[in-house]
């Protein structure tokens, strides 16, 4: 018994084997039904020059080369992916860029948004969450609220304001923007352990872990292929964009014990006041003493 389902099995291996065989010769070959072809169009031509910051990507080192290409290429390639964050960058970047210009951090630094969420509220199997994806105790650490009820980490204006903090005390420590967005996600502890025992000074000199090692890549091919979105094959016209949204902030001073009906008196529903305020993670809303909020209403594009 134990022989003749040896003998099945091996057989069972090697059609399975054959077939395999089979189909890989004849993609490569155009023999048979399953061949495709590589559309030539996909293929990335590198710019020549390459900062992130203003700081020189070292574009003749090979496997910075290599490295840079694998991202432009992977993201290209995924359009569906790729368009959406085209078109949601024109809601939000406006939201961003001022703030990251008032507390003198470069604008490159709106794509580290961009590979950290898609500019989604986005949650992480570790638990990061919100376009920055701060984890809980870093986002506490940077003044933001994460309670059952509120977390700031949602909230785009505060949380990019807590990124923009990290981010200049990260460049008081490095004094390299490239290393600053590194570290964002390796953790400063993490990336100068690494300069410290590899003996080097500059992030395209590391052996890091490989997602670390692919990040800053990650983020200088979607700096380039949403600068230049036409010449990647993203023509999108300015009417499919997303558009910003008008809104009003009301303060709040006192409990709101009903979100729902709450949104009912302000003219709207409860749907629409909880997109526009996802960091109200409650069906009410209890004021934390010694902190204020602001809830958005849009005074646009809700009613039927």
């Amino acid at each position: 018994m134990k022989a003749m389902k040896k003998n099945w099995i091996k057989k069972s291996l090697t059609v399975t084997g054959i077939i395999a065989t089979g189909i890989l010769f004849s993609q490569f070959t155009g023999e048979g039904t399953n061949y495709t072809s590589v559309d030539v169009k996909n293929h990335v031509y590198l710019p020549n020059n390459m900062n992130f910051c203003g700081e020189k990507v070292p574009m003749r080192i090979i496997d910075v080369k290599e490295r840079l290409d694998r991202e432009m290429t992977v993201n290209i390639n995924l359009h569906s992916a790729t368009t959406l964050i085209i078109k949601r960058a024109n809601r939000y970047f406006p939201e961003i860029e001022p703030i990251l210009k008032k507390n003198g951090i470069p604008d490159d630094f709106k794509y580290l948004a961009v590979i950290e969420s898609a500019l989604t509220n986005a949650t992480s199997s570790a638990g990061a969450k919100g376009f920055w994806q701060f984890m809980p105790e870093t986002a506490k650490e940077y003044n933001l609220e994460v309670t059952n009820s509120i977390d700031e980490r949602y909230d785009v204006v505060k949380a990019t304001e807590a990124a923009c903090q990290y981010l200049k005390k990260a460049h008081a420590k490095f004094g390299n923007w490239t290393l600053v967005a590194a570290s964002y996600n390796r953790g400063m502890g993490g990336i100068q352990k690494s300069l410290d025992s590899q003996g080097v000074s500059d992030y395209y000199d590391l052996f890091l872990t490989e997602e670390t090692s692919r990040y800053v890549f990650r983020i200088l091919a979607l700096k380039e292929i949403m600068g230049n979105s036409g010449k990647y094959g993203f023509q999108l016209p300015n009417d499919v964009l997303y558009d910003p949204i008008k809104t009003k902030n009301l303060p709040v001073t006192e409990n709101i014990p009903d979100l729902a009906k709450y949104a009912l008196d302000q003219g709207i529903n409860y749907k629409i006041l909880k997109l526009h305020n996802p960091w109200m993670r409650d069906t009410s809303l209890t004021i934390t003493p010694g902190k204020s909020y602001v809830i958005q209403i849009p005074t646009e594009g809700y009613k039927r």
